[in-house]
């Protein structure tokens, strides 16, 4: 027996206002209201359970559909007496990097819960409403009724009671790309014990989804492309970049050894497009095979490595930093360690941060994932470490919407308002360009097949569906609904000023002219912030420092969470020296 259900999905207004990377909302309340609403949640969710769905013992093979981040997923639930035996999705349209992380959990929860009605995986809120929406409608045509499932519905409220206390070696709070390269370098350098805890329920953060791995060379693609590098050459280009010497002298070398590093377990990036920068190959983004290689050496090297679990404070013993305490949905405990990494990323995702540091950026979306919220900033200021340059914000010029996918801004995009006209100059860039955009009723990227085909991340999205299609400049001009006429005139004007290398009213030169035949292609834009620069004091051997310059005993940093010039694969180089130096310091003791 096998039935299909089409599952509408009740998506509230607020979960419709933005979509991330990775794949849960944008920010759009405060801390305080999210809490007030999750609290809310949690009680309805608690009283609907009260009322247990009639079962009917029903056997079979059950389909259901719910609309994931990229699109519809199909899956069957198998049923056997009116109990849930397995869940097969059976097609789905989401990135791989977050399905094949969370799709894995949400169904164990279903399955063991028996209940759609379980909390969603974080990180991938999308996915999992995808999920527990298709299996209530299964479950619907096998006789049992969940009611409605909303981004809202999660498990029972649970008591958090303090747990036991543990201690290892060396705890590192953040396991996006720094807190991995410190785990598996600490381990490397002898560690027997190191302890990865992370506040979502998957690892990597924003990295998982990056397209470049930059900044690198001595790499063998590099060396394949015929590109002559070195660390003196690095240097000279990065001397203004805000570094201190030392600190650039140990990036440039940790840089010059990273693709090695990364083959040692088996991540090849063997696509370099010109400089330092590289991909997997021309068709697949470096972050997957990073992120996938540096889980996989993790736990080949016997990482521990806590999901969902939130460092919240260090703790002192004297004037040493000698552990952290932490948070679960279920327990608080304290976790003690001879040296302590903080990998908790940056405050993208934080508007009060961004209020309070970098005035004016709070207003932009941001590219960036939920869990870039700066937990440890109010400690940093609390104990009084250094922060260096917290107004200092990378805006990424361009970003799909609704999907918040990074796109390509450089030659042959066109942005033009829903009054068919251009209206800035298309390399402005910064919080000039996004305050720009948003001062529009609608931004629209134009590009030609030329587009596509050079540039990789743009050719995944159209591939995706992610971008309308059409033939000519009038069809798309109808997809997009913006005033035909004007756009016309737009795209010749702009095409004529690139032929004769002529700057535009708006202090434009167009690299190239826009291809004269189709197919033409267009996507909704806006300008996000992608990373906040500035963190905490590190210095070259990645300790962190007092106001005064003092160097915190026990404490390291790595990553977005330090000022950092670099994004990254500057991460990964010092997560891989926090990972050194720390194992140093604790066999030194």
């Amino acid at each position: 027996m096998k039935k299909t259900v089409l599952a509408l999905c009740a998506v509230t207004a607020a979960a419709m206002t933005a979509c991330a990377s990775g794949q849960d909302t944008a920010p759009t309340t405060t801390a305080a209201t999210q809490a007030e609403q999750t609290t809310a949640a949690q009680e309805t969710t608690t009283a609907a359970q009260t009322e247990a769905p009639a079962t009917e013992s029903a056997s079979g093979s059950f389909e259901g559909t719910g609309s994931g981040y990229g699109g519809e997923l199909k899956l069957e639930v198998t049923v056997t007496d009116g109990k849930m035996e397995k869940i097969d999705v059976l097609s789905h349209h989401e990135s791989s990097v977050v399905y094949n992380r969370s799709v894995p959990m949400i169904t164990e929860r279903i399955l063991e819960a028996q209940s759609p009605e379980v909390d969603s995986v974080s990180g991938a809120t999308f996915t999992s409403y995808a999920v527990k929406a298709a299996v209530a409608q299964a479950m619907k045509e096998a006789g049992v009724d969940f009611g409605d499932i909303t981004f809202a519905t999660q498990g029972p409220a649970a008591e958090q009671v303090q747990g036991e206390d543990v201690h290892t070696q060396l705890v590192i709070v953040g396991g996006g790309p720094a807190g991995l390269a410190a785990a598996i370098t600490a381990k490397e350098n002898g560690l027997t014990d190191v302890l990865v805890v992370e506040k979502l329920d998957i690892l990597s953060g924003n990295g998982k989804f990056d397209l470049n791995f930059y900044d690198v060379f001595n790499s063998e693609a590099q060396k394949a492309n015929g590109v002559e590098d070195s660390v003196e050459k690095f240097i000279e280009d990065m001397k203004d970049a805000g570094n201190t010497p030392e600190r650039l002298q140990v990036w440039a070398e940790g840089e010059s050894v990273i693709d090695a590093w990364l083959r040692s377990f088996g991540v090849e990036l063997n696509h370099n497009y010109g400089g330092r920068n590289h991909m997997k190959d021309k068709d697949h983004y470096a972050g997957e095979a990073i992120q996938d290689g540096m889980e996989a050496q993790a736990a080949k090297l016997g990482v521990e490595i806590r999901t969902g679990t939130k460092g919240t404070d260090l703790i002192f013993e004297g004037d040493k930093v000698v552990g952290v305490t932490v948070e679960s949905k279920t327990e608080k405990y304290n976790i003690t360690a001879d040296a302590v990494i903080l990998a908790t990323g940056g405050f993208s995702y934080n508007k009060e941060l961004l209020t309070k540091y970098a005035p004016g950026y709070e207003v932009l979306n941001t590219s960036n994932q939920m869990g870039a919220t700066g937990d440890f900033v109010p400690v940093f200021e609390k104990y009084g470490f250094k922060l260096e340059r917290m107004d200092t914000i990378r805006v990424i010029p361009t970003i799909l919407i609704p999907s918040r996918d990074l796109t390509n801004s450089g030659a042959g995009s066109v942005y033009v308002n829903g009054d068919g006209q251009r209206f800035v100059n298309e390399r402005l860039g910064g919080l000039d360009m996004g305050t720009a955009i948003l001062d529009q009723d609608v931004t629209w990227m134009v590009v030609d097949t030329k587009k596509v085909e050079d540039n990789a991340n743009v050719r995944k999205q159209v591939k995706g569906g992610k971008f309308l299609e059409a033939a000519t400049w009038e069809e798309l001009a109808d997809l997009m609904g913006v005033n035909k006429e004007n756009f016309l005139k737009t795209i010749e004007a702009y095409n004529k000023n690139a032929e004769e290398g002529k700057e535009d009213e708006l202090g434009h030169t167009p690299e190239r002219a826009l291809l004269p035949e189709g197919p033409y292609y267009a996507s909704k834009i806006e300008s996000a912030v992608h990373m906040t620069k500035g963190g905490v004091s590190a210095n070259e051997h990645a300790q962190i420092l007092y106001e005064d310059g003092s160097v915190v005993d026990g404490l390291y940093g790595a990553g977005e969470v330090t000022w950092q010039s670099g994004g990254y694969s500057q991460s990964v180089v010092f997560g891989r020296i926090s990972g050194q130096e720390a194992a140093a310091y604790i066999q030194g003791q």
